[in-house]
């Protein structure tokens, strides 16, 4: 066990693993919003609707969520970096097949190859950090790592527009490959932690998790036109039925299976899905809402909305060092109850603006809540791991991140249906933010079952 009562130094090594891994994340997580503000031109040039589109966006978060399952399996079979090394390449040749896509059908099937590989390396993030730092100065490295989370809502967007501007859609997925080669090289970085004896892959289980993830996140994806529908509950009553039935399979299975969902009989880690799950939500419901509002409301063009939102962007790279830090030496639970606070407070603008608000305070109150996300993602995924045995760190890497992004996609969803829903553009876009408000409001009550200092060793 490693006392954190003083602020320990950021040991070497882990530095270095820390820079190879944020090589890695920069191309999924910049991709996600330049693609998202494509998606006109992608209907323009290839010809198709914007339905069919939003497929590209739909197939890859589908094939993620098959992939995540994955991570823990391939990490503790062929080791970490070489899982790593596959999820990078994957992405990196799906990059290269979608810029030389000839319709819309190929672009879709190339974006599950890049979902694939995406869905590879964000589970193995934190598990490979822990691996590397020896659980010491955690917050702080998660900080270091969140930095292309931080920079995605800043450059994503504003970079899309650029290369819509002066160039064609087929460089949004060539400004990728430059990015993936140099997280190849780096990835010699990582440890390579193979085990001697690897179990064999549980072909049941998978077959029963990643088909019910990506059924459930079908249906979620379709409710954007209303819930009581066919394609929204046939597939989200599939989903939960195959979910459930892995979950009790794993509970009762005596050997070893894809995912040991009893990590989450461990407080900690069920405190830190909890709370990574009412982050995707405040977080990826608000991305889908604010682009929207600056452009339907405000009438602002793409790029000028882009360029509004870099306020948020700029507030949550400026607190994630300090959250880090803070999550080191005090712990994790008042640092995370702050920054839901904070998100909740900065998001009521949003929610009584009219004609008459000032887009200036509307970037005031951008800054303000882009400093409550850069304090959320260190203190609320490092939780998870504080005392937790090494054997079960994929395990809880895989059920964090499958948290966070049913999160994610349960705001989107929730958004969408809102704003559909309102009477009017401005009151559709008044209730979502509302509701946004209100769910991060609770996510910080829920926080306060994360460990507080007295917890502060691994």
């Amino acid at each position: 066990m490693v006392s954190t009562t003083a602020v320990e130094a950021v040991p070497t090594e882990a530095k270095r693993v820390a820079v190879a891994v944020i090589a890695g994340l920069i191309a999924p997580i910049l991709d996600t919003t330049i693609v998202t503000i494509a998606f006109d031109e992608l209907t323009r040039e290839l010809g198709s609707t914007v339905d069919t589109v939003q497929w590209t966006s739909t197939a890859y978060l589908l094939a993620l969520a098959v992939a995540v399952p994955l991570a823990g399996w391939a990490a503790t079979r062929y080791g970490s970096r070489r899982a790593w090394q596959v999820g990078v390449a994957a992405f990196l040749i799906g990059s290269v097949l979608c810029a030389a896509a000839w319709n819309v059908q190929a672009l879709i099937a190339f974006r599950v190859l890049q979902g694939f590989g995406a869905g590879l390396l964000f589970p193995l993030m934190t598990s490979i950090l822990v691996a590397a730092s020896g659980g010491r100065a955690l917050g702080r490295l998660v900080a270091m790592v969140s930095l292309p989370t931080a920079l995605g809502p800043i450059l994503g967007p504003v970079i899309g527009g650029l290369i819509l501007h002066w160039l064609n859609w087929h460089w949004l997925f060539l400004v990728n490959v430059p990015v993936c080669v140099m997280a190849l090289v780096l990835s010699s970085r990582i440890p390579d932690d193979r085990r001697a004896h690897a179990p064999a892959l549980d072909w049941t289980g998978l077959l029963l998790l990643a088909p019910g993830l990506a059924v459930f996140l079908l249906g979620l994806s379709n409710a954007h036109a209303g819930i009581v529908r066919t394609d929204v509950l046939v597939p989200l009553a599939i989903g939960a039925v195959l979910l459930a039935v892995f979950a009790i399979r794993s509970v009762c299975a005596r050997g070893e299976t894809l995912l040991d969902v009893g990590v989450l009989a461990v407080r900690n880690v069920a405190a830190s899905s909890i709370g990574l799950f009412f982050f995707g939500l405040a977080t990826f419901g608000a991305m889908l809402a604010l682009p929207l509002y600056f452009q339907q409301v405000r009438g602002e063009s793409v790029l000028g909305a882009a360029l509004i939102l870099i306020p948020q962007g700029v507030g949550a790279l400026a607190s994630r060092s300090l959250a880090g830090r803070f999550t080191d030496t005090i712990g994790a639970r008042w640092v995370a109850v702050s920054g839901f606070a904070v998100v909740a407070v900065a998001t009521i603008p949003f929610a009584v603006a009219d004609d008459a608000t000032s887009t200036v305070w509307l970037g005031v109150a951008l800054l303000v809540r882009g400093l409550g996300l850069g304090m959320l993602l260190s203190p609320v995924m490092a939780s998870a791991f504080v005392g937790l045995p090494n054997a079960y760190r994929h395990d809880a890497s895989m059920t964090t991140r499958t948290f966070q992004q049913l999160g994610g996609s349960v705001g989107t969803a929730m958004v969408a249906v809102v704003i559909t829903a309102g009477v009017s553009a401005t009151a559709g876009f008044h209730g979502a933010f509302w509701w946004t408000t209100v769910l991060t409001a609770v996510g910080g009550v829920l926080s306060l079952l994360l460990p507080g200092r007295e917890a502060r060793t691994l």
